[in-house]
Parts: C-alpha cells; structure tokens; sequence
C-alpha cells in the first residue's frame, strides 16, 4: 500500500511538470499574453489534478 502510495506520488510530479512544459510551450507558440498565462496555467492544472486524483481512487478501490 505505501508502495502503491509513493509511485503514485512520483508519477504524478512527473506528469504535472511535462503538463506544465507543454502548457509553457503553448502559450509561446500561440503568443498569449502574460495577463492570461496563469489563468491558463491554473485551469490546466486543476484539470490534470482532478484526472489525477480520479485515476488514484479508482487504482485504491478496483
């Protein structure tokens, strides 16, 4: 169990920091302002953590 607990920890560090690159790299190609970068960044984030989380419960629980 905190095995399971531990990976899933350095799995989801791992994906939130690709997110957060790509998401960087999208908002330079695409030229968005620095006004709606964090909004941007902050939506993504909530999005990803939500899949996250989803996915945890569902690995906890099956």
């Amino acid at each position: 169990m905190v095995s399971v607990i531990g990976l899933f920890i350095a799995f989801t560090v791992f994906i939130i920091y690709a997110i957060n690159r790509m998401t960087n790299r999208l908002c330079v190609q695409k030229e968005i302002p620095n006004e709606r970068q964090p909004k941007v960044f902050r939506t993504i984030n909530i999005l990803i953590l939500i899949l996250l989380l989803s996915s945890y419960v569902e690995i906890l629980y099956t």
